[in-house]
């Protein structure tokens, strides 16, 4: 899945999977079946019963891989991305609930742009945002607690694995710190890429709301969904920004993208099964791409405290990674120089300086980032490519 041929019979080398991922041949079998139940959802007919039937099938694996024994209506939302998840919890759960008594929401310096510019609004409209450093990969839960004991916290919206760096962060013991300053405090996790990468479910997160997607984890793109805590529900504090048909419980209007949640399902029920082996795989691929990596003398940036299997964040020796990326691509290797959402940009990443870097090596850093397809013969592979890569383009330089 991981290896294909090039026109020219080079095998293809994937190695940016924190970007996107395969399609899963359990999500392929799980979309053929939405094909042929093609009714719509909303329908009381025999054709909009089936759909219906298969969308609540989707949904019941969406509540097994999130650990969620008995959901609600309401509860477990399909989206169109992570992206809209991120925007349904903190525009329908924050913004719309902007209030006299607590006006704070806590973030860190280095979220996903699609909560990061979300902050960046809201602090436009008057909203007290404080954004936490990560230094070196770590929420500083001291600078946290300061900022909760000068103001009361509204929201805390924190990632659960850093898409560049792979940090994962303490995301548990921040949202507690949050609920023992205000039981009424809204929490957020952008989940999307930890979900299959570690051990997690909203109730241990403290979270109210969860943000996952399909194409993270081998389904299909254009899917994601939201996970809202029974607490929300019951308080009325998700407003729907998406207006229409009253679908997803009222929450997310528009016809359901049937064939989209049916391989996010597929993909949620196959990675289930190997979850852990899974994760076994990842982390030692990135521990033998990190030994490799570092014995022809480049840098890799591992996070301070925990990190997720993935993701490898590394440094060469002033090259810019655009550069590396077009030679590597020549090579049959992909590989990318940050988010994905954002590699188009031009802009030194943020996130990598928050986590320490220089202007000059952020430019010049890697994301490689595995799934459990990928081998150590692809990895040295990279490798090689790499230490030829970089020979040749100092040699020019000079």
């Amino acid at each position: 899945m991981q290896e294909t041929e090039t026109k020219e019979t080079k095998p293809l080398i994937y190695l940016d999977n924190s970007a996107t991922t395969a399609l899963c041949d359990e999500a392929r079998a799980w979309m053929a079946e939405a094909m042929d139940a093609y009714g719509n959802p909303s329908s009381l007919h025999t054709a909009g019963l089936a759909a219906h039937a298969l969308l609540e099938k989707s949904r019941a694996a969406l509540a097994q891989a999130l650990g969620i024994r008995r959901p609600v209506p309401g509860q477990l939302l399909f989206t169109a991305c992570g992206t809209e998840a991120n925007n349904t919890a903190l525009l329908g759960g924050i913004y719309s609930k902007k209030r006299r008594t607590a006006n704070r929401v806590i973030t860190t310096d280095s979220e996903h742009p699609s909560v990061a510019r979300v902050m960046d609004f809201l602090e436009k409209r008057g909203f007290d945002v404080v954004r936490l450093h990560t230094a070196g990969g770590v929420i500083d839960l001291d600078e946290a607690q300061t900022a909760m004991q000068e103001a009361t916290p509204l929201a805390v919206s924190v990632m659960l694995v850093n898409n560049e760096t792979g940090a994962r962060y303490d995301v548990e013991s921040l949202f507690a710190m949050a609920k023992r300053y205000n039981p009424d405090a809204i929490t957020h996790c952008d989940a999307v890429q930890g979900l299959y990468k570690c051990h997690f479910s909203p109730e241990r997160l403290h979270a109210d709301f969860v943000s996952v997607s399909a194409h993270k984890i081998h389904g299909p793109k254009g899917v994601g969904a939201l996970y809202v805590s029974p607490e929300i529900l019951r308080a009325r504090r998700l407003v729907p920004y998406l207006m229409g048909g009253g679908q997803e419980s009222g929450f997310r209007s528009g016809t359901e993208n049937m064939i989209g949640i049916a391989g996010f399902a597929g993909a949620l029920k196959a990675g289930l099964s190997t979850l852990d082996a899974d994760i076994g795989t990842m982390e030692d691929l990135r521990t033998y791409a990190a030994e490799r990596l570092e014995a022809i003398g480049l840098h890799c940036n591992l996070p301070h405290g925990a990190h997720a299997p993935h993701i490898l964040s590394v440094t060469l020796p002033s090259i810019r990674s655009e550069t590396m990326l077009h030679a590597l691509s020549g090579e049959g290797i992909c590989v990318s120089a940050g988010s994905a959402c954002s590699a188009r940009s031009n802009k030194t990443s943020g996130t990598l300086l928050a986590f320490g870097l220089t202007p000059e090596q952020a430019d010049s850093t890697l994301r490689i980032s595995f799934c459990a397809q990928n081998t150590r013969a692809q990895v040295d592979a990279l490798v090689d490519a790499l230490a030829a890569g970089i020979n040749r383009l100092v040699r020019r330089t000079h």
